[in-house]
């Protein structure tokens, strides 16, 4: 058989964790058998779950670049592959650059190097015209320290590549810039990739925050839902919950909407899809960054429960050249709310309700045993998280309200952590489900 007899092939790289990311692979399995495609799976673990929806699965490093990238070609040495995904925030580039070098639509070479790079991204969208604060890439407190007189106080300090918010603090003048700057630095130095061991430094921009989840179709920007964000008291910017609304005026912002359309043609992006976030500023929307994946924090399955749209189905319709329908069919509000301990514990026991008014989901993020530790010795010390639905948000969020009072957590206080402590990954955030 030829390579151009033999079925088409959809390769993923990384499956991420199950409870996070099932509900987008079982509609695109669905959709690849519809359309007579085999579904391959790059993955850092030994399958246990996925077994259910691929055809094949290929162990390896992911977080390595050399492991990964060898791994890929292997399969496409002996498949014929149509079409690359990829949702795990450290694995987008090494992704983007297999799908160009396998020619399958993707965010595109400059597209991915725009979105993983946080410096990259604030250079390129200033330089289109777009409203961005100031910034520079640092890497010494003096060359931070400088930039931050530079740029005026208040600043935010940053990893220039990471996600979720890990590293990102908040300074409100130079007695505070050089305990923030360590914090994004330490946590930049854990990103494998070629953005390590440096921080930005940028303006800070008030106002709400929000995301917004949308496809992109041989440039076409084409949004599908915005999330409305809530975050943890400054100086950290830990995200303990979002909101979708179908019926969000926001969808119909032109001045929103435009600017981020804009945002992505300056950044080269393609096709796939994208998880922008925004603050909404009183000199209009700001783009804080455009990451090249779905979003995080089961935004996506918020999104999916709100307006009926399916993000699996579409992500599969951009990994395979096709413009997806992005129409909500449903006009509903969901929202998640994460559970986090008061102070930092080790975890002994976590138990989340079964019911509850509009309670859509519950499950624990965190096994007993684990160590939950709060900013700056830690992040994402989330021990649950609960989604509610509702018809309006205000009810929506009186149900999170009460679904969260349900939970019950056992835990025993611990001691700070060392001050040479190295940081470390929050427990939960890699997949490890075997």
């Amino acid at each position: 058989m030829t390579q151009e007899s033999r079925p088409g092939t959809l390769l993923v790289i990384g499956s991420g964790l199950k409870v996070y990311r099932e509900y987008l692979i079982a509609p695109i399995r669905r959709r690849a058998l519809a359309a007579g495609l085999e579904t391959v799976l790059v993955n850092n673990l030994k399958p246990t779950w996925q077994r259910e929806y691929f055809d094949e699965i290929a162990v390896a490093n992911v977080f390595d670049t050399e492991a990964l990238n060898a791994a890929a070609r292997e399969v496409a040495a002996r498949r014929r592959i149509v079409g690359l995904m990829c949702w795990d925030e450290p694995l987008v580039l090494d992704a983007g650059l297999l799908a160009a070098e396998f020619g399958v639509p993707g965010l595109s070479v400059p597209g991915v190097r725009g979105c993983r790079d946080k410096q990259r991204t604030r250079a390129e969208l200033t330089a289109a015209g777009l409203h961005q604060p100031g910034f520079a890439l640092t890497t010494t407190v003096a060359e931070a320290k400088a930039a931050a007189a530079r740029i005026g106080y208040p600043v935010v300090l940053k990893p220039r590549a990471m996600g979720a918010s890990i590293g990102v603090v908040f300074a409100a003048d130079e007695a505070e810039l050089e305990t923030a700057f360590r914090i994004a630095l330490s946590a930049s130095e854990v990103d494998p990739g070629p953005y390590r061991a440096s921080a930005i430094v940028e303006g800070y921009a008030p106002g709400p925050e929000i995301s917004v989840d949308g496809a992109v179709h041989k440039g076409e920007y084409l949004p599908m839902f915005v999330a409305r964000k809530h975050s943890s008291d400054e100086p950290y910017f830990e995200e303990v919950g979002h909101v979708v609304d179908a019926a969000d005026p926001l969808m119909q912002d032109r001045e929103l909407m435009d600017t981020l359309a804009r945002a992505h043609r300056a950044l080269g992006i393609e096709d796939g899809i994208t998880h922008s976030e925004i603050r909404l500023t009183d000199r209009g929307p700001l783009v804080i960054e455009i990451n090249g994946r779905l979003g995080g924090d089961l935004i996506p399955f918020l999104g999916r429960t709100a307006t009926g749209i399916e993000p699996g189905a579409v992500l599969f319709d951009v990994a395979t050249g096709q413009r997806p329908d992005t129409r909500p069919t449903r006009r509903a509000v969901a929202g998640i709310r994460f559970g986090y301990p008061e102070r930092d514990c080790l975890l002994k026991k976590v138990t989340v309700p079964a019911e509850a008014p509009g309670l859509v989901a519950a499950a624990p993020m965190a096994e007993p045993g684990t160590v939950l530790r709060l900013p700056p010795g830690g992040y994402l010390a989330r021990h649950s998280f609960v989604v509610c639905e509702a018809a309006d948000t205000r009810t929506c969020s009186e149900r999170l309200d009460a679904a969260a009072a349900l939970v019950e957590l056992d835990t025993e206080p611990i001691g700070p952590p060392r001050a040479d402590a190295p940081f470390a990954m929050p427990a939960g955030l890699l997949d490890v489900d075997d």
